[in-house]
């Protein structure tokens, strides 16, 4: 990776992702670009010098002129601030994506997991999980159930979506333009896949829409099993008065709900916790458990804004 001289001419530098790669290389002529998206990763709008003494013309130009990257393959590297294009110029915030650690259904694991989100990957951890918690109600028992994600004790993992400020009211509808109404979400797929979550028990396989040559699966998640719109704020209601406690602060737009079942591989083996991870003692007698710590990452298809979240998958001796 290297930075390219942008203070002459414009530079264009594009590459294709892994799913252009892989369908260039088939070789059948039904290879088209039909998609492409611009960043700016590497813009400091704060050099934006607006008293600068040569005039308006040279208000930008720090800007203009910084150093770009050169495009990279890697899609877990590349492009992390998409440049979108919105029809309203009335707008004066952008919407965004936030983890929901308010409704007790979303915690994280601040016993285990370090603040992420745990997940026991066999019946075993679970239970162990859930004996320690009923005996010191230490909050253990928020993890996610990786052998029976449908369990009515598992966690969620739940995604807000909307304006976080106090300068609009959350009563205020968000505008339709700035709604997420699907989530790309990415994760590795040695470790497990997402299904379906919610507070009525039971729970449904997704399947991905593609892997990379990383094996990260990435998943394209718009149906009503794991998109639905927030509610507004009541108009002059309490904050008691909301149905469900939302992580933004102003207009909402949709939320998202899933949860992890654990791979075939982490359930029945230690393999990649021995190749990957590492081990924590825990608990009155000690006992041994193996951890992999990773992240899935979380993409608004309609703003491109990312949201990273840490996950524990979590195995005992």
């Amino acid at each position: 990776m290297g930075f390219l001289d942008n203070s002459g001419d414009i530079i264009l530098d594009a590459v294709l992702t892994d799913a252009g790669r892989k369908r260039l290389a088939e070789g059948n002529g039904s290879f088209r670009i039909t998609k492409y998206a611009f960043g700016d990763d590497e813009v400091d709008y704060s050099n934006y010098n607006a008293t600068h003494a040569s005039g308006s013309a040279y208000y930008d130009l720090e800007i203009l002129q910084t150093p770009v990257l050169e495009a990279f393959t890697n899609n877990t590297a590349t492009m992390k601030s998409k440049l979108i294009t919105l029809t309203n110029n009335n707008i004066l915030y952008l919407p965004i994506i936030a983890l929901n650690n308010l409704d007790k259904s979303c915690y994280a694991n601040n016993v285990v997991g370090s603040g992420s989100h745990v997940i026991a990957v066999d019946s075993t951890t679970a239970q162990a999980f859930t004996d320690a918690d009923s005996q010191n109600g230490n909050g253990l028992g928020y993890y996610i159930d990786g052998t029976n994600p449908g369990n009515t004790n598992s966690q969620n993992i739940r995604c807000d979506q909307g304006l976080n400020t106090s300068e609009i009211p959350a009563t205020y509808k968000i505008d339709a333009e700035l709604q997420e109404n699907q989530y790309i979400v990415e994760l590795d797929n040695r470790f497990g896949t997402i299904v379906t979550g919610g507070s009525g028990g039971g729970s449904v396989d997704q399947s991905f829409s593609f892997i990379d040559d990383d094996n990260v699966a990435s998943y394209y998640l718009s149906t009503q099993a794991y998109v639905t719109p927030t509610p507004a704020k009541p108009i002059g209601g309490s904050p008691n008065d909301e149905a469900i406690n939302t992580a933004v602060s102003g207009p909402r737009g949709t939320n998202l709900v899933f949860r992890i079942k654990a791979s075939t591989n982490l359930r029945t083996s230690t393999y990649l916790f021995t190749r990957l991870g590492s081990t924590f003692q825990f608990g009155s007698n000690n006992d041994t458990y193996y951890f992999i710590d990773t992240i899935i990452r979380v993409t608004g298809a309609t703003t491109g804004y990312k949201l990273d979240i840490p996950v524990r998958f979590i195995k005992k001796q």
